[in-house]
């Protein structure tokens, strides 16, 4: 097996575009993601999307898409994601390419975000996506706090792990929206300033017992408040002291 090349998924990119120019159903067509901007590298994949005449053709277009992907491309295999009236066909090609391909009704076809380059027709003026909501990303924390404590008590160590790598994650996801950075998927955490990250680094589980679990989990709720401070300190005021008291647990006791 060979690693794709830049040829070779330009080649495919390209060959997508033509077959949606020639398809009288799709009324234009878009590069997405990192392409669109012109921030490619080695590891990018081919983000697409396509504005269908009506919504009742956008199954058999996706369908007939997916098609061409099999059938010419050998895919593996393929993953649906939906977002209100668009849905996005991830493929996995042998060579390890991924292919995304977007589909939505031509009314609702339009730039959501500033990866967006219409190629040809036409695109709607749309609201932009909303920015990622702080207080349900602190929600979360606190609710995987919980279960972070509970799993520990019950001696369910990799759940613990699970749920604290969550917490975690929220934590981070609060530092780059207010470093003004993607909240969604870790995009933005490397981005972070060291000052950030490096005090999170301890809160990396390195062996699965209740004392490492128990010490990580400190190291994220402090986290956690500091994130919260940065939003909002009276609402971090008031999380602290039971905060503090989840994270405070007694590992000895659950030997």
């Amino acid at each position: 097996m060979t690693l794709f090349t830049i040829k070779a998924r330009d080649a495919l990119r390209i060959e997508l575009l033509e077959a949606a120019r020639v398809d009288s159903r799709i009324t234009g067509a878009a590069i997405t993601g990192s392409a669109s901007i012109g921030n490619e590298d080695l590891w990018s994949d081919v983000d697409l999307a396509f504005g269908v005449r009506d919504a009742s053709e956008v199954a058999p277009t996706l369908a007939d898409f997916s098609e061409r992907m099999y059938s010419n491309h050998g895919a593996l295999d393929h993953l649906d994601v939906t977002s209100g009236a668009w849905i996005y066909r991830v493929f996995l090609l042998p060579s390890t390419l991924q292919v995304d391909l977007a589909f939505a009704p031509a009314a609702d076809f339009g730039a959501r975000a500033p990866t967006f380059r219409l190629v040809f027709g036409s695109a709607r003026e749309l609201p932009p996506v909303k920015l990622t909501n702080t207080q349900e990303l602190i929600g979360y924390a606190w609710l995987y706090a919980l279960h972070v404590r509970a799993c520990i008590a019950r001696k369910k160590f990799w759940q613990a792990e699970y749920m604290l790598s969550a917490m975690r994650d929220q934590v981070l996801a609060l530092a780059c929206v207010r470093h003004g950075l993607p909240a969604r998927e870790g995009r933005g955490m490397d981005a972070l300033p060291s000052n950030v990250t490096a005090p999170l680094q301890d809160a990396l589980v390195r062996t699965l017992d209740a004392a490492e679990l128990a010490r990580a989990f400190r190291t994220v709720t402090s986290g956690l408040l500091r994130e919260i401070r940065a939003v909002d300190a009276e609402f971090a005021a008031r999380l602290e002291p039971t905060l503090y008291e989840l994270a405070e647990i007694d590992a000895a006791i659950f030997v």
